[in-house]
């Protein structure tokens, strides 16, 4: 297998191909035909190991499933979370992400993808999203304010936190703030506990 027509009619349904997935299926393949590729416009070169078809649209959710492909394990969080969930207002263009590997940023043609890391014990509250024919992990609603407020605390009484513009309502109607309070005990941290119970106490107006 040396051609163009059987690699795109073996992956036309990957959003990412890996190039462990091209030795899996291809064992005998010539890797310098990527290069070729590459340079003739039929795929393009996310980071290192990692591929997309060139004519792949790239928008919120393929860009999702690049994340948690190209950097292993992670699930996306933080801004980009928020503003799936609509909790913010603000549009998101680099895809943020936390992974129990080391924090990293990759500068690639189809987006910007931010890691940041966190301690095994902390990465849990993610779900799988099913869209078309592929899969991506998110944080869950809960888990995605946690983490943005973990990695922000600056952003530490009621005033900073009016700061962020989070979307009151949408959050009210939609978030489980038993499964919330649930998570944080998580943390055992006593000074992030204030931080979010400054959080409740400015969406709820406890």
């Amino acid at each position: 297998m040396n051609t163009i027509i059987d690699f795109t009619n073996k992956f036309k349904n990957n959003v990412v191909i890996s190039l462990n997935d091209i030795k899996k299926e291809f064992p005998r393949f010539y890797r310098h035909r990527l290069t070729e590729w590459q340079n003739r416009g039929y795929i393009n070169k996310i980071i290192r190991g990692f591929y997309i078809l060139s004519d792949l649209e790239i928008n919120e959710f393929t860009s999702f499933v690049i994340a948690n492909k190209i950097y292993d394990p992670s699930y996306i969080s933080l801004e980009s979370a928020l503003r799936y969930y609509n909790f913010i207002p603000e549009q998101t263009y680099t895809i943020t992400s936390i992974s129990t590997r080391k924090t990293n940023k990759f500068k690639t043609k189809s987006g910007v993808f931010v890691y940041n890391n966190i301690t095994p014990n902390l990465f849990f509250g993610y779900k799988i999203v099913n869209f078309k024919n592929f899969v991506f992990k998110i944080a869950d609603r809960e888990k995605a304010i946690l983490d943005y407020l973990y990695f922000h605390r600056h952003f530490a009484t009621e005033k900073d936190i009016e700061e962020i513009r989070f979307n009151i309502e949408e959050i009210q109607s939609t978030i489980d703030r038993k499964k919330l309070e649930n998570y944080l005990l998580k943390y055992n941290n006593k000074s992030f506990t204030k931080i979010i119970n400054n959080f409740l106490n400015y969406i709820y107006h406890d």
